[in-house]
């Protein structure tokens, strides 16, 4: 094939597939622009998921009529003139890429009028063309109108997950705007329904309160304006860095990172780094798998971070990595030193008739085993009997715990661990398939029914899987807006807080993990069984041990988790004996 130029029109399609990725790729680059355009309101109204419909509107200082053309234009940017501008940015907008990848890809409406001028302008663009443009009465700021998205590359929707998921994903991103900017109001409508509503006071706590509820709120500890000091190995002067914002104890957790959210010079993103900074302040007070809710903001000068690294701006360089995460874990770990020093930790289902005794905070140990039992042979499990059972356990003798994760035993054929939290999910999916195919599933009725505050996100999957739920056991009702309440709870969940284990299922059903079966039934009884089961990290008395390693040896699959994961690992006699030298 020749070389050739791409034409205008491909060349912007490609461009704008780099940049939006889903509805929330929209609403994300055009909330940027109005908190650049120094708005204090901006409000959201998306349609179908934000396929059908995304409006922004604004109060910010609005265009001039005669940009409202190069507006459109690619790499029409007020931000920045010289590449040195890159590196004093104080804007979350620099490319010029957002309103004409946005325009290459949907039909677009936009009203605008600057303060300044007496009538403002209307302009519709689609697929990058102009369609219209005349003058026209409007307020001070601009609203901007996406239909049809990606009508122009349909084979973008297929990758769209359903109406309800994305609304969720955009509904994420008004919180965490809401949480960096908590002196602007924000409001999310969905579906003509007002969903969120930040109250602009200021205070991250007020929109804490907001997103995550008031209990939960409550508990968030304030890492308040920590510096870096001529003491400290940083050896930076005070005013070059500044940790901000409020993390969970480590009661207060999640079963993901999901809502470990951080701002760097006010710019949300995803820092791996930041990430790792968090978990290694909280160093062993976490449960395995288990994450913080955070919300940091970190200060920097604009010279020290570079932030043209990705096309969504979603990702940043540091200059100086390790300050930066130096700075955030001690900052955290200050905060949880100061106002949480004694850890506890919440499980979500123990076995009967045992109480489980707190984790430990020593150095946990950690032991290097190879060749994990083999499952490419082994049948996934079904509602039907599989035509060939999978291998059976043989008869294991339990010795311990590793890790308060792992249970070591004895076999015929040598050692075993066993992750507990996996074989325990193991039990329990056996246990709730058979009761649900006998329409037999024990429901506990709670003696004071919990009401739960729901992101939009959870929201749309509760009410996506509402009839799915209640087959498991679970009664919920509407008790207005995004809150619910919860009156009973599968039998199986003997101890916990329910409400802590219905919104750990609801983030689980939305993190898409697809277990062996397919059925959207077994997915969300996979997802039940996860979010109740024993977790690693906690430690177990040597009949609870006993008990759960007898009740995995009757199950039809013992050897892997109903998420496909194994459950058990093996080191054999003859292994050991060519390890120590005997063979």
């Amino acid at each position: 094939m020749a070389i050739h130029i791409l034409s205008d029109d491909l060349a912007a399609k490609i461009a704008a597939g780099e940049v939006i990725e889903r509805p929330a790729s929209v609403v994300k680059e055009l909330i940027e622009n109005s908190i650049d355009a120094g708005a204090t309101e901006i409000k959201v109204e998306v349609r179908g998921g934000g396929q059908r419909l995304i409006r922004v509107a604004d109060n910010g200082c609005g265009i001039p009529a005669a940009e409202v053309e190069t507006a459109f234009a690619r790499h029409a940017t007020s931000k920045l003139e010289s590449a040195d501008d890159l590196f004093r940015l104080q804007t979350l907008g620099f490319r010029g890429e957002a309103l004409p990848s946005i325009a290459a890809v949907a039909r677009v409406t936009l009203i605008t009028r600057d303060r300044d001028e007496e009538s403002g302008s209307e302009i519709r663009v689609d697929g990058s063309k102009i369609t219209e443009h005349h003058a026209q009465g409007a307020p001070a700021g601009t609203i901007i109108t996406v239909e049809d998205l990606f009508r122009h590359v349909p084979a973008r929707l297929k990758f769209l997950k359903m109406p309800a998921t994305e609304a969720g994903h955009i509904g994420d991103l008004l919180n965490a705007y809401a949480l960096a900017y908590p002196h602007l109001r924000f409001s999310l409508v969905n579906e003509d329904r007002l969903t969120f509503q930040s109250p602009g006071t200021g205070k991250m706590f007020d929109v804490l309160v907001k997103v995550f509820g008031i209990e939960t709120a409550k508990q968030m500890l304030e890492v308040g304006n920590w510096k870096s000091d001529s003491d400290s190995n940083l050896q930076l002067p005070p005013s070059n860095l500044q940790v901000t914002g409020f993390v969970s104890p480590p009661n207060v957790n999640r079963g993901n990172r999901k809502y470990m959210l951080f701002f760097v010079n006010h710019r949300w993103i995803q820092d791996r780094t930041l990430q790792h900074a968090v978990i290694e302040a909280y160093h062993t007070s976490l449960m395995v798998g288990r994450a913080p809710i955070v919300a940091l903001d970190v200060i920097v000068p604009p010279d020290m971070v570079d932030v043209n690294v990705h096309p969504t701006k979603s990702e940043v360089r540091f200059r100086d990595t390790s300050m930066v995460f130096n700075a955030v874990q001690r900052a955290v770990r200050a905060a949880l030193t100061a106002n949480a020093p004694i850890p506890s930790i919440t499980v979500g289902a123990p076995f009967p008739r045992q109480d489980f005794p707190p984790t430990p905070s020593e150095t946990q140990l950690a032991i290097n085993l190879h060749h994990p039992i083999p499952t490419s042979n082994f049948q996934p499990p079904t509602s039907q009997l599989p035509y060939s059972q999978p291998p059976k356990l043989p008869m294991l003798r339990v010795l311990g715990q590793i890790a308060s994760t792992y249970i070591i035993a004895e076999g015929p054929d040598g050692l075993y661990l066993i992750d507990q939290h996996a074989a325990h999910e193991r039990v329990l999916y056996e246990q709730l398939t058979a009761e649900r195919a006998g329409a037999q599933v024990a429901i506990q009725e709670l003696l004071d029914p919990a009401p739960i505050q729901l992101t939009l996100a959870q929201f749309a999957m509760l009410q996506a899987n509402r009839e799915a739920l209640a087959s498991v056991g679970f009664k919920i009702e509407p008790f207005g807006n995004q809150t619910m309440l919860l009156r009973a709870v599968p039998g199986l969940l003997k101890r916990g807080e329910p409400s802590v284990t219905l919104i750990a299922i609801l983030d689980e059903i939305e993190q898409g993990e697809a277990p062996l079966e397919k059925t959207s039934e077994a997915r969300l009884i996979s997802s039940v069984c996860k979010s109740i089961a024993v977790k690693g990290g906690q430690v177990l008395a040597l009949e609870e041990m006993r008990e759960l390693v007898r009740r995995l040896e009757q199950t039809t699959a013992p050897r892997t988790c109903p998420h496909g994961r194994p459950t058990v690992i093996q080191l054999n006699v003859a292994q050991l004996e060519r390890e120590f030298g005997r063979k």
